[in-house]
């Protein structure tokens, strides 16, 4: 008998852009394995046609019982070509990667983490939700810094493995329901914003507000969210089981 907890979905990637709305952009399917000594595992595998170059990105990662960061598998493709492989060991005092591809060969890296953190962003719109839980919502509409390291910071993730850093803006808004394809949720409503100006895309372009809206519940399943400016893109929860 299975002793562990098992929560999987998909997530539909649609466009805002002029003369593209509500057009299927990508998508997402994701699974979390909770196990019964507080430790998890995210699995994610990654779609996105729209804008080219294409990206198809395979994600494990594993959290302890605090939540703090174990490890992170990546494997990227970007215009159906191998980007890039990388294994990310996120210790006590550093963030360690293992990492190769055509265009940076075979790389060891090993960066001090210097101070606290709140998470590895590891581009799966499900990580993006999961890494809420670390807003206390009991101050009520706020937000705060969020420092992540994270595999690339292009804001597709579209670029070889290799240790990168950034600041984000983490505010609450407020709880809602709402009704996607997978059902109707009572959710916690979050946005991201760059207000550093951190995290700059590979063509030097800024992360636009990201809005999203998560399970209000330990799960913090991705609901639905979406990203304004020049990116202009909808995501929602269409098939959900746990």
């Amino acid at each position: 008998m299975q002793q562990h907890r098992t929560i999987s979905g998909k997530i539909l990637y649609t466009s805002r852009k002029p003369g593209r709305e509500g057009q299927e952009r990508g998508r997402e399917w994701f699974t979390f394995t909770h196990h019964t000594d507080g430790k998890k595992s995210l699995r994610a595998r990654c779609e996105i046609d729209e804008p080219a170059p294409t990206v198809h990105r395979d994600i494990v990662y594993s959290l302890d019982e605090n939540d703090r960061p174990m490890d992170c598998f990546v494997r990227l493709t970007v215009g159906d070509r191998f980007m890039g492989a990388g294994l990310f060991i996120i210790g006590a005092d550093t963030v360690e990667c293992e990492s190769y591809g055509p265009s940076i060969g075979r790389i060891s890296q090993r960066m001090p983490i210097g101070g606290d953190f709140d998470g590895f962003g590891t581009h799966p719109i499900a990580g993006d939700a999961y890494i809420t839980r670390k807003i206390d919502r009991s101050l009520g509409v706020h937000k705060r810094k969020f420092r992540c390291f994270l595999p690339s910071p292009d804001h597709r993730g579209a670029t070889p493995p290799l240790i990168a850093e950034t600041s984000l803006d983490l505010g609450y808004v407020g709880q809602e329901t709402v009704t996607v394809p997978a059902g109707t949720f009572d959710c916690y409503h979050y946005q991201f914003t760059d207000d550093a100006g951190d995290m700059i895309s590979v063509d030097g372009k800024a992360h636009p507000p990201y809005d999203v809206w998560v399970t209000a519940d330990d799960d913090a399943i991705f609901v639905q969210g979406g990203v304004g400016g020049y990116m202009q893109t909808w995501y929602e929860l269409v098939e959900l089981t746990r």
